[in-house]
């Protein structure tokens, strides 16, 4: 990294920074899910259908933003993305209805789909090839670091502003525009490619490409279960389950989102040592011994080792996503085909609060039996599917797998 120029490493900054600030406009909902519930006198599951349209409709913003940034270049469409997904961030704030809270979170999700795929493929096509696994695990921590940002952020300003007011907070993204207009430059890789007047056409690499983007989906699914089953209702799991005050629930979410990031770093690095599907592997099967500590656990202090030691795992296997993704599909697709398996997994994902929720409440409100059910299944899913798959580390970006 201390290699890198001054361009990459703008490039790296912005691409991080953008996929920061689209998570921590996403994870200002899960901190409030009960508010939003008392407020339209609903059940918290009627309410986390948010987080499911959201997810659910991301695909379609991966195949928009995607299909517009191989056609116009990464970096104006990655300032487009953001100014519309900050745009109906305010407007949930001023949302009358939970009808018209969930339309405006459906919009916001189609907005926030196209962001992980254009902005990684304007920092894996921009950054040296040995730094690719560091810039797959600093990247991927873009999303935990857009969690603890919302953490501290509920902590600080909730009692002071309410759910309404963290929907206005999130208007912050808004100031990383100018940053991308003055120092990011586009994609040198996507330039040469326009020169070369190759074609971007999607369907197809998707008919010639079926098998490998069918395991992206399945392996995404997996993923996304992976993430959002640890991560989503675990606010409303410490809130409601064990009770916890609002500044509590944030240090915990504080220290579970370091965690995260140093283990999508860490696993990012050693990627680059022992291959993409060893990291990823390593991390998964090391959640499982977690589980109980992080799920079953009582007392703050437990609860939060846990919680800590469960997201550097999962994270961890995270951070070699961008890189593996990035370097299994063909050169003129990548920034729309990662991002678009990645948001159709997310898609089948997007039941997950639904599904634990309801587990949950069918059980006592037994958030941690939900959750526990969920992380351990999907752990072991994503050792066995990517056993099967191919490795990548060390290959040429500039030509199709």
């Amino acid at each position: 990294m201390f290699n890198w120029t001054s361009t990459q490493r703008n490039v790296a900054f912005a691409s991080f920074a953008s996929w920061a600030l689209d998570a921590f406009d996403f994870f200002i909902l899960v901190f409030v899910l009960s508010d939003i519930a008392a407020n339209f006198s609903t059940s918290v599951s009627d309410v986390s259908l948010a987080i499911m349209l959201t997810l659910a409709v991301r695909p379609v913003g991966a195949l928009l933003f995607g299909r517009l940034a191989e056609n116009y270049g990464r970096r104006p469409i990655l300032m487009v993305n953001i100014i519309t997904f900050t745009v109906f961030e305010l407007l949930s704030a001023w949302s009358p209805t939970l009808t018209w809270f969930l339309f405006f979170r459906v919009v916001y999700g189609v907005a926030m789909g196209g962001v992980w795929g254009v902005a990684s493929s304007l920092a894996m096509e921009t950054i040296p090839y040995r730094s690719r696994g560091l810039m797959s695990g600093i990247f991927q921590a873009g999303y935990p670091c857009g969690y603890l940002l919302a953490s501290v952020i509920f902590g600080l300003c909730y009692s002071l502003v309410g759910w309404r007011g963290m929907f206005l907070i999130g208007a912050l993204p808004i100031l990383l525009l100018p940053f991308i207009w003055f120092k990011v430059p586009e994609s040198p890789i996507w330039l040469a490619a326009r020169q070369r007047k190759e074609s971007v056409a999607l369907l197809p690499v998707i008919k010639s490409h079926w098998k490998l983007c069918a395991y992206l989906v399945l392996l995404m699914a997996c993923f996304n279960f992976f993430s959002h089953g640890t991560q989503d209702l675990y606010p409303t799991f410490l809130k409601v389950q064990h009770g916890m005050e609002p500044h509590i629930i944030s240090m915990i979410a504080v220290c579970y989102n370091i965690a995260a990031m140093l283990g999508g770093v860490f696993f990012g690095v050693l990627s680059e040592k022992i291959g993409r599907k060893k990291a990823i592997m390593i991390a998964a099967i090391l959640a499982l011994p977690v589980l109980p500590l992080w799920a079953f656990s009582s007392g703050s202090w437990a609860i939060g080792i846990g919680a800590f030691l469960m997201q550097f795992m999962v994270q961890g296997a995270w951070g070699v996503v961008p890189t593996y993704l990035s370097e299994l599909v063909p050169a003129n697709t990548r920034a729309v085909l990662p991002g678009f398996v990645y948001q159709l997994g997310n898609l089948i994902a997007s039941v997950n609060a639904t599904l634990q929720s309801g587990i949950a409440e069918a059980h006592g409100n037994n958030y941690g039996l939900a959750m526990a059910i969920v992380a351990g299944t999907v752990a072991v899913l994503i050792c066995l599917i990517v056993a099967v798959g191919r490795e990548t580390r060390g290959i040429n970006m500039s030509n199709p797998p």
